[in-house]
């Protein structure tokens, strides 16, 4: 099924925002305080959620007007693997940084979680993000 010619879609329906998003990305991260964490990798998740402009956004099926979901994972990957962290805030942050500072980028939210810590909690976690208080997905 090829997409409705432009033009054709009402403009009460047109799109109102973009938005990249990799969730539950988990890998071992050398991370946390606690002398039982100190070079003991631990599995953290992270999830981002990207909205982008309309023109970092493909209109057509084209591989080179995609925006590049291997950087989003390869950017995770290589800043878990060049040092150990004390704190989830500082990983989580260099994340958020990088991914920022890249074009196109209207708003951000960058989480991470350590799910092994405690027994009576999925997890502990940090978000930052530039959405505004209280806003929901």
């Amino acid at each position: 099924m090829s997409p409705a010619p432009r033009g054709l879609v009402p403009e009460a329906l047109a799109p109102k925002a973009r938005r990249i998003r990799l969730h539950g990305y988990e890998l071992l991260v050398d991370i946390g305080f606690h002398s039982f964490e100190v070079g003991a990798p631990q599995r953290l998740r992270v999830d981002v959620d990207i909205w982008v402009d309309e023109a970092s956004f493909p209109t057509d099926d084209q591989v080179k007007s995609a925006w590049n979901y291997d950087f989003l994972r390869e950017t995770v990957k290589t800043l878990a693997a060049a040092r150990r962290f004390n704190l989830q805030e500082t990983f989580c942050r260099a994340v958020y940084d990088i991914i920022a500072a890249r074009k196109g980028v209207l708003a951000l939210r960058v989480a991470t979680a350590k799910p092994d810590i405690y027994p009576d909690c999925d997890f502990v976690g940090v978000e930052l993000s530039s959405l505004p208080p209280g806003y929901s997905e």
